[in-house]
């Protein structure tokens, strides 16, 4: 075992064996694979991968792909490394981009009218010099394997890649993919727009960052025995959202190619407003003047010259100063990247890749509303919270469709659910004209983020999945990656799954695969179809889309 990568993994914990494919602790696997690493030259740096003692996989942990995003080039497009002699050991995790957290505040400050999360210890530290990837490569070290590119969630405000082990993908592929797990520019430091922003910068910093480690996967994953034909985008939360972002990147033609399939999990879809909206603009006035900047003639310049330390907590107050449960240092139409508002581009069928699968939980919105509210909460003061530029009609008119889904702090929820997460699965779903896979992650509570687990049973150290199932676990971890290895969760590499024929979703069949258990506790997968009272309030969604900024 290398010395560098054994102390890095004993810092996150000894993990537990979720899915019975690790066995923590095991020195079989390292004494087997007990060879000289590989050595990969990217040009611009040699990488040297070190062994996994647990799957014999090679991991190459904390590869640079873009240069230090600091100084000038704060808020400007990611540019190559530098060049750097010798052998880069690639066995720490890399340090995470600087974190916000999500908004904690009874009302949107932007609202007109009148989250439990997981804690995880011993994460790297902090830093601008973030931009940086995983890959692991499996113990065969086969060629021209699929490959898939894990962006991870947070609400564009916070997650790192070492909160996702790429071994665990590589287990549930029957080893039979190159996993790549990026970190990207978040908060401020991703998501700052505004006009200023426009004329001396640019946009939509974080996305950039992320297409970059898409381009650097084009150039160089033959090089880890990845097939750069055969890429996969996949993302959870924020990442789901991301990925809908590249779906839809230069109105849907870019060139070349990144990526053939897409993956959505979760997938989160908040106002996505133009680069110069009202919202955009307060949020950066707010940043100049938290930041010491108001009185500058270039403000964005005197931003550039900020210490680190003073931005990162004007990111923690902006960040955690907004609306209970969301976030507002998102992508923005900027007219570059992105040309249009998502679901516009979605509607016109406007898309990158040939095919999605896309799995949303049951309860997506239950842990972003404020349950303490359960007594004061109505729709009609919770919607202009969620989306601040709808009038009060419009405020009426989304009420009345979900006045009749329970209790107020339920059809919070369920607005939350909808509006957010499940509706725009179906405008992506739409968009990929029938090529495309539906399901639903029900096993109970079946909320936001329980599903994580189940694909990446080590994403959380000491966390168990809300049901550790084996059948469960792997029928439902796999069809992830037999999507990803022959673009149909139908044809498995596992001969023991069991999971019954998953029926594409098209416009006239609108067949779901669930993925839930019986009160007795045996596993439960059926397909359903789409209901459509669930269909009608998103098209109700889509309809207003222009001023929700979706």
């Amino acid at each position: 075992m290398q010395a560098g990568f054994g102390s890095e993994r004993e810092k996150l914990g000894c993990y537990k064996d979720l899915a019975a494919n690790h066995v923590c602790g095991s020195l079989a696997v390292g004494a087997a694979y007990a060879a000289t690493p590989t050595i990969v030259d990217l040009g611009y740096a040699k990488y040297e991968g070190h062994v996994n003692i647990n799957t014999g996989n090679i991991e190459f942990l904390g590869v640079r792909y873009a240069a230090v995003p600091t100084g000038s080039l704060r808020w400007r497009e990611p540019q190559p490394p530098k060049s750097t002699p010798g052998i880069q050991q690639a066995d720490t995790l890399p340090d995470q981009c600087w974190q916000g957290v999500i908004g904690a505040q009874p009302s949107s400050p932007f609202n007109t009218i009148t989250q439990s999360r997981r804690e995880v210890t011993d994460l790297p530290p902090q830093s601008e010099d973030c931009l940086f990837l995983n890959v692991v490569v499996p113990a065969s070290r086969k060629r021209n394997l699929p490959v898939v590119v894990w962006i991870h969630g947070g609400g564009y405000f916070g997650g790192s890649a070492a909160l996702y082990d790429g071994n665990d993908l590589i287990a549930q592929s029957g080893d039979g993919v190159v996993t790549v797990v990026i970190q990207y520019r978040l908060g401020i430091f991703g998501f700052l727009a505004g006009q200023k922003v426009h004329d001396g910068g640019v946009l939509n910093a974080g996305l950039l960052d992320q297409q970059f480690a898409l381009q650097w996967v084009q150039q160089h994953i033959n090089k880890f025995g990845g097939d750069p034909t055969r890429v996969t985008i996949w993302g959870e939360s924020a990442g789901a959202g991301s990925v809908i972002q590249h779906v839809i990147a230069n109105g849907g033609h870019t060139r070349p190619p990144l990526f053939r399939g897409a993956i959505t999990s979760s997938t989160y879809l908040p106002p996505q407003y133009a680069f110069n909206d009202r919202i955009p603009e307060k949020l950066f006035t707010d940043v100049v003047e938290q930041s010491g900047c108001s009185s500058a003639s270039d403000a964005l310049g005197c931003l550039r010259q900020v210490d680190v330390n003073t931005l990162g907590q004007v990111n923690l107050n902006l960040t955690g100063s907004q609306f209970f449960g969301t976030c507002t240092l998102v992508p923005v139409v900027d007219g570059k990247l992105i040309t249009e508002r998502p679901t516009e581009l979605l509607r016109k069928g406007k898309v990158n890749g040939d095919l999605v699968l896309a799995v949303t939980n049951s309860f997506e919105g239950t842990v972003f509303v404020d349950s303490s509210t359960a007594d004061t909460v109505t729709a009609e003061n919770y919607i202009p919270n969620l989306f601040p530029e709808l009038s009060r009609k419009q405020v009426v008119a989304a009420s009345a469709r979900y006045a009749n889904l329970g209790a107020p702090i339920d059809q919070a929820r369920a607005i939350m659910s909808e509006a957010i997460f499940i509706c725009p699965s179906y405008f992506l779903l739409r968009a990929f004209n029938n090529k495309g896979f539906k399901g639903e992650f029900a096993i109970p509570p079946a909320h936001h983020g329980d599903d994580v687990l189940y694909y990446f049973p080590h994403a959380i150290v000491s966390v168990s999945p809300p049901w550790n199932n084996t059948e469960f676990t792997n029928n439902f971890s796999q069809s992830f990656m037999n999507f990803v290895l022959a673009m149909d969760p139908n044809l498995k590499w596992d001969s023991t799954n069991t999971l019954p024929h998953w029926s594409a979703w098209t416009e006239g069949g609108k067949a779901e695969m669930v993925f839930n258990k019986t009160v007795s506790d045996v596993p439960m997968f059926r397909t359903i179809q789409t209901d459509g009272g669930l269909l009608s309030r998103c098209n109700f969604w889509e309809s207003i889309g222009a001023l929700t900024a979706q």
